[in-house]
């Protein structure tokens, strides 16, 4: 029966009450037990009501349904009455497993059940964060306060503790605040932020930063500011081995230092998803490699795991950046003294042969070379790849379809067919890249893929990943199974999935 126009708004006034009593609930879960809630990875945290209806109807993409807050409201609810312990919790996939295994037990039997490992754990871990100073404060050091901040939680994880720049003006304090709160690009920060002249503080969000003003990363006395066994995450550029980035390791407070750039020399180049697990706690040094390397390393690993890769060439569309100028003048590199905001610039990327320190079955088979182009965020990777075993565009699609949904890359590979999105669609995304699954060519075994990836936003998502696992947070995901897949076509030489 057709709906009418009133009974239409009253369902989505219903609904809407319904995700509105959600935030607090979800919220309470974050702040008091340390759980991050989420729908198909769609995390809830801190999210507003519409953003809570559109996680429900992305559903529709997994099941060939939209999700309805009606289910998971109730879910909600009875998580909230189990006295959890620190976990990620994945709503619409423990509600679909309720459905298809509930086997007549009433919901709060099922979730008791379900999460017998974390019910009852409410207060059984110490509220113990890992300080977090970050060693400048360009596009990317205020992207990752805006992710710490909005990860701070009850105080459990990573918490950031101070900045370190060099002193531009005298009014210094109220312009880096200010970059923190407005962004041309990402938008408007989301939340308060308070700056104390006399202390040199910002506080966003309740979360104290101490900004400190040095030139020097082995001479900070950091403890001075309470800062203990702190991880530094350096995002300058401006050391990229393990004799510059261990300067900081002088400074009294400091236990561990990130880098936001591709490391040289024997450092750990970790893309999270494919080699993080390879971090050992004598790592006093990693690397998360770059924007490009982190985008297209896991789509990669996913067609070499399935397809073979017998070689390729790798082409970035990529977003102008601060290195460039805005109009000709004089750069050391080639071309990039013409100005970004007028020209295509064609310019090297190291990308490609990166990929093999995060994936070594790669090394020696890909090229690279990247154009940069007159926009501010957003680039696309064009991968152009010769495949061992033959395959068709509607099987490549699918499966990366199903790796994006459900598999350990589901963090990193997104992917959409929509015939309408432009590069400004993907601003924000927190998938280091996003197949473009109408763009592929495939032809037997030659593959094209479109991978477009948010080279600040995205990259500083797995920034934070990785930082998480430097520090040891981890929480357990329920439920622990996947529970949908479709039937892809297997390989003879590859098995299944």
């Amino acid at each position: 029966m057709r709906q009418t126009s009133d009974s239409c708004l009253d369902i989505w006034m219903d609904r809407e009450a319904l995700a509105e009593a959600m935030i607090p609930v979800v919220g309470r879960l974050y702040r008091e037990n340390n759980v991050v809630t989420s729908i198909h990875g769609r995390d809830l945290t801190n999210k507003s009501t519409m953003d809570i209806l559109k996680a429900h109807r992305f559903a529709r993409r997994i099941n060939k349904e939209e999700l309805l807050p009606e289910e998971t409201s109730p879910l909600l609810k009875v998580l909230a009455q189990l006295r959890l312990g620190p976990a990620t919790i994945d709503i619409a996939r423990l509600n679909q497993k309720f459905k298809e295994e509930g086997d007549g037990a009433s919901l709060e039997e099922f979730l008791r059940g379900e999460l017998a490992a974390i019910v009852g754990q409410y207060g059984g871990h110490n509220r113990t964060g890992i300080d977090v100073i970050l060693y400048g404060f360009g596009r990317i050091g205020r992207l990752l306060a805006r992710l710490l901040i909005e990860r701070a939680g009850g105080g459990y994880g990573l918490r950031l503790r101070a900045i370190v720049v060099r002193r531009g003006s005298e009014n210094d304090l109220s312009k880096r605040a200010s970059l923190l709160r407005r962004d041309s690009v990402h938008g408007p920060f989301e939340g308060t932020i308070r700056v104390n002249q006399d202390t040199n503080t910002i506080t966003a969000n309740g979360v104290q930063v101490q900004v400190i003003y040095s030139d020097n990363p082995a001479s900070i006395d950091y403890t001075a500011y309470g800062i203990t066994n702190a991880l530094v995450v350096d995002n300058t550029g401006r050391w990229r081995d393990a004799e510059g980035l261990s300067q900081h390791l002088r400074s009294k407070g400091v236990a561990r230092v990130l880098l936001t750039a591709p490391g040289k020399g024997s450092l750990k180049n970790i893309v999270h998803g494919i080699n993080h697990g390879s971090i050992e706690d004598t790592d006093r040094i990693v690397s998360a490699a770059s924007c490009t390397t982190n985008a297209i390393t896991p789509v990669l690993k996913a067609i070499n795991d399935r397809f073979g890769v017998v070689h390729g060439h790798v082409e970035t569309v990529h977003s102008f950046t601060n290195d460039q100028n805005l109009i000709d003048n004089f750069h050391n590199g080639d071309r990039r003294g013409r100005s970004a905001a007028l020209n295509m610039v064609i310019t090297e990327t190291g990308a490609a042969k990166a990929v093999a320190k995060a994936l070594p079955e790669l090394l020696g088979k890909l090229t690279g070379s990247a154009i940069r182009v007159p926009t501010p965020d957003v680039s696309l990777a064009i991968l152009n790849l010769s495949l061992e075993n033959g395959t068709t565009k509607e099987e490549v699609n699918s499966y990366l379809r199903e790796m994006s949904l459900h598999s350990d890359l589901r963090d990193q590979i997104d992917y959409i067919d929509s015939p309408e999105v432009v590069s400004t669609d993907f601003v924000g995304s927190r998938r280091t890249g996003i197949v473009d699954g109408l763009a592929t060519v495939s032809t037997d075994r030659s593959l094209i893929l479109y991978v477009w990836y948010d080279n600040e936003f995205g990259y500083s998502c797995q920034v934070v990943r990785i930082a998480e696992e430097m520090s040891g947070i981890n929480r357990p995901a329920f439920p622990a199974e996947d529970l949908v897949r479709e039937n892809l076509p297997v390989l003879a030489t590859q098995g299944s999935i």
